[in-house]
């Protein structure tokens, strides 16, 4: 994307999907990790299987700024760290107010320089969300935390100790971040109410090869022993199940069967029953996923929770999926609050959808038509472009640069489908 344009996706619907896709690493446990690599001074961090997103290129920005030496080797999904020789510890706003990812960067910090600095902050608007929770995670384990109007310094001169901890929601950030800090802080960190996600345990196996001492992961209830020091290793990101239930869901909408390779069933948690209760059909053949669904869709009640309960994250593509249901689901949104913004776009596409009392009403088979679209947040931005797979006619989903925040290489993994699906530069309207 050159400066002065945006991105935008067009999507002509109509027909079914049929091929085989490759699902990405997992975002939400390869940006977490490319933060932990810089926990060390000692060796090259190698991460394999990283996906190709904005997020992922905002982090090796934020840990260039810092000072790591940072190589993404994209074709091959490869990605080396050398944070031998920080020399900053400022997040600049320019990167941080882009990217949510820039408060992984804190425990390194405080490690390294004895303070962090984050001149801004970024990512989706997702209503009520906020870091409250890291800020005072950090504090419990004996930092002090300045927040100003645009800048947040958290200074711990003395280093971390360790404390017990608790999260007042089982955050899978929050774990991750609290977690990483506990690592280096001298003494035993106690973390109550804890995420389970998959991705946790994904990178609280990254840093115990690199030679933390954490327990209890996936069961809530996490110790942490801290440990003099940590070292570089190599390790694979697990593959993105919020990438794999996407995918899912777009076979859910359009119709069709697909083979996900390297998607894991068992990552799904309650998403997987739902999508059977709307009649999408699974079965695992080792590495491979098939999805397929031929019969008219069924009406769902959904309610997101944390893992393993319905990922808020694929509440939008299901919205988008649902509005092809025969009858009326129910979707109601419990964590972000700012996920509903999605609503307006998909009914100007000829969807019945109302919102009463926090819950999303979808009238299903109401018949979706394509028209311009605007992505307000990156999974609702997907859920489009999936609504966008089952209308009649073409649809253009402009604010495309939230899609490439999360998902890689659409266009080619929706070709690979069957689908007609494709992504352009524009100039921005100018409103006077």
């Amino acid at each position: 994307m050159t400066k002065g344009t945006e991105t935008r996706y067009r999507v002509r619907g109509g027909t079914t999907l049929h091929g085989t896709v490759f699902i990405q690493g997992a975002k939400n446990a390869a940006l977490k990790m490319i933060a932990a690599s810089l926990l060390t001074s000692k060796g090259r961090t190698v991460l394999r299987n990283v996906p190709p997103i904005e997020d992922v290129r905002r982090a090796i920005e934020l840990a260039q700024a810092v000072g790591a030496l940072v190589e993404f080797h994209e074709p091959e999904r490869t990605l080396v760290v050398d944070a031998s020789r920080l020399t900053s510890p400022v997040l600049p706003a320019e990167i941080a107010r882009r990217s949510r990812a820039s408060v992984l960067f804190v425990p390194a910090l405080l490690h390294r320089f004895g303070e962090a600095v984050i001149e801004g902050i970024g990512g989706c608007n997702l209503g009520s969300r906020n870091l409250d929770f890291h800020y005072r995670g950090f504090a419990r384990l004996g930092a002090t935390v300045d927040e100003g109007d645009s800048v947040i310094r958290i200074t711990a001169p003395a280093g971390l100790r360790g404390a017990h901890l608790y999260l007042d929601t089982p955050s899978h950030t929050g774990t991750e971040n609290l977690i990483m800090a506990a690592s280096l802080a001298p003494g035993t960190t106690i973390i109550d109410n804890t995420a389970q996600e998959p991705e946790v345990l994904d990178v609280i196996a990254f840093l115990s090869r690199m030679g933390a001492d954490i327990s209890g992961g996936g069961t809530g209830f996490i110790t942490v022993h801290g440990v003099s020091e940590l070292t570089a290793v190599e390790h694979t990101v697990m593959p993105d199940r919020i990438d794999a239930g996407l995918f899912a869901m777009a076979v859910a909408a359009a119709g069709g069967e697909i083979n996900l390779v390297g998607a894991n069933l068992d990552h799904f948690g309650v998403v997987r029953w739902k999508l059977e209760q709307m009649g999408v059909e699974f079965a695992s053949q080792g590495a491979v996923l098939q999805v397929r669904r031929e019969r008219p869709l069924r009406p769902i009640n959904v309610v997101t929770s944390p893992y393993p309960g319905f990922a808020t994250d694929l509440q939008s593509p299901i919205m988008a999926a649902a509005t092809m249901a025969d009858g009326a689901s129910y979707i109601r949104e419990t964590i972000f609050d700012g996920r509903y913004t999605l609503v307006p776009e998909l009914n100007k596409m000829g969807a019945k959808i109302e919102i009463d009392n926090n819950v999303a009403i979808v009238h299903g088979a109401a018949g979706l038509h394509g028209c311009e679209v605007t992505a307000h947040d990156l999974r609702g931005g997907a859920a489009l472009i999936l609504a966008g797979l089952a209308a009649e006619g073409e649809t253009l989903v402009s604010n495309g640069y939230l899609i490439d925040r999360g998902h890689a290489t659409m266009v080619e993994r929706f070709a690979a489908l069957g689908a007609d699906v494709s992504a352009e530069e524009h100039e921005p309207a100018i409103v006077s």
